[in-house]
């Protein structure tokens, strides 16, 4: 594997051995301390599924104010899929702060933020002529998406898929597809938003084909392909628990958006930017889309996010209609351009086919001793496990929720999702190394057989 941990000839602030070690109890007497203090200012809304309060962190490792240091397979929700504090996307920001902070693209541009419109137009799906627009988070960017597909189709409606996350906005809220904890009690929500069956082939069985029989005739039916704007995927489903659509069922939503005038958005905010040992989950599933969200990973950790679509889509706003404030901040298209430049340097996508490879097999072994584990999935350095009933399909929350615990207990930082609360999800950075890997799937060996 290469060395992602000094890749650039700065040395690194951060001196963060990559191990686990776990040296209090979880969270420790500091971390508590801190959370006393966090309750008194901090809205019970700001949950946090691990309390413990991190001081350094840096490749695969983050490390707690009590010492403990944690194997992160969340990275951030799929933000420093890079690693924590790469060298190189640390020295470009630390480098763009001492020149600019901020100027307002809209009001005097700079260099950085067309570097990332290019470096974006590269390297997403299909060779036609691209547009790009930056803006600052994931649910921002699904925002943009939808309004200009808006302005370029005349159309209002938005269909989305059954199991969908796609952010925490008023017009994201309705694009969820489950409620709780994300949008209850914060309604009303944007109209005009179609939520059909998707491709769940664990649960559901269906071939591909098949399953896009059932999304587009729902969508004919109940709004009818003339006034639908967009559709929204994810390509691999995120929150929803890291769904893997069957062969072919995605292509053939694109081939009806295509022939109905409904533009195809992919949202690829968590599965971009090389997590799946492609840049993007689309191409493994022979996609094109004619629009394409990106974030979380494309900064190494700063805010920034891209939508990036069809010259001739994208050119449908006025001037003035795009933008905002931060939106493209130099600091971060710093970064970004240095997120870029690590994962060619770097071979960074091969690090995800052999992470998602190493994963994988290790998963499949558990499930062969453990009849909880109903599901292993995913793609690359995206991968999941749907825990159930033994001898059914049913969900089996619980158990997630006892294997999340005893694995912060030993120092390993895992995910849940899913729209019923069953899966583990596993989002580590692509600086993560085999060994690490296999030390966390033996922590949650353990927390298998104590279930």
């Amino acid at each position: 594997m290469t060395d992602l941990l000094t890749s650039s000839t700065t040395p690194s602030a951060s001196t963060v051995a990559q191990e686990r070690r776990v040296v209090t109890a979880v969270p420790g007497p500091k971390s508590q301390e801190l959370h006393q203090r966090r309750l008194a200012v901090v809205p019970p809304g700001v949950s946090s599924a691990l309390p413990v309060y991190i001081e350094r962190a840096h490749g695969a490792i983050i490390v707690d104010v009590d010492g403990n240091q944690f194997i992160d397979l969340g990275a951030g929700i799929g933000v420093t899929t890079i690693g924590h504090t790469n060298d190189a996307v640390v020295e470009a920001a630390t480098r763009q702060l001492r020149d600019f902070t901020h100027t307002l693209f809209t009001v005097t541009p700079y260099e950085s933020y067309v570097r990332v419109a290019e470096l974006l137009a590269q390297h997403t799906p299909g060779d036609h002529a691209k547009r790009t627009v930056l803006v600052n988070s994931g649910a921002e960017a699904v925002e943009n998406g939808v309004k200009i597909a808006r302005k370029h189709t005349g159309r209002n409606g938005i269909a989305v898929l059954e199991h969908a996350y796609h952010g925490r906005t008023n017009l994201t809220m309705a694009m969820n597809f489950k409620a709780a904890p994300y949008s209850t009690g914060f309604g009303p929500f944007a109209g005009d938003v179609y939520r059909a069956p998707s491709s769940y082939p664990f649960h559901d069985g269906l071939s591909g084909a098949d399953a896009a029989v059932n999304t587009i005739s729902y969508l004919e039916k109940t709004v009818g392909a003339a006034d639908l704007a967009c559709l929204v995927v994810e390509p691999i489903q995120g929150e929803g628990g890291f769904m893997v659509p069957a062969d072919g069922y995605l292509p053939a939503l694109q081939e009806w958006c295509t022939a109905n005038g409904i533009v195809f958005i992919a949202d690829e905010i968590q599965s971009g930017m090389g997590r799946t040992g492609k840049y993007w989950a689309s191409e493994h599933l022979g996609l094109v889309p004619d629009m394409i969200l990106s974030a979380k990973g494309i900064a190494g950790g700063l805010p920034l996010a891209g939508v990036t679509g069809r010259a001739e889509i994208m050119d449908s706003a006025q001037p003035g209609g795009l933008g905002g404030t931060f939106g493209g901040n130099p600091v971060s298209a710093a970064a970004a351009i240095a997120v870029f430049e690590q994962i060619e340097s770097n071979d960074l996508l091969a690090e995800g086919v052999r992470i998602g490879n190493t994963l994988t097999t290790a998963l499949l072994e558990l499930q062969e001793k453990y009849p909880v584990i109903g599901d292993v999935r995913g793609i690359g350095a995206m991968i999941a496990i749907e825990l159930v009933q033994p001898g059914t399909r049913d969900p089996n929350p619980a158990a997630v929720a006892a294997l999340a615990s005893h694995a912060a207990q030993n120092g390993v930082l895992v995910l849940t999702a899913g729209t019923y609360g069953n899966v583990l999800r596993f989002l580590p950075s692509l600086a993560i190394s085999d060994e690490l890997l296999l030390e966390a799937v033996g922590v949650l060996d353990e927390g298998f057989a104590g279930l």
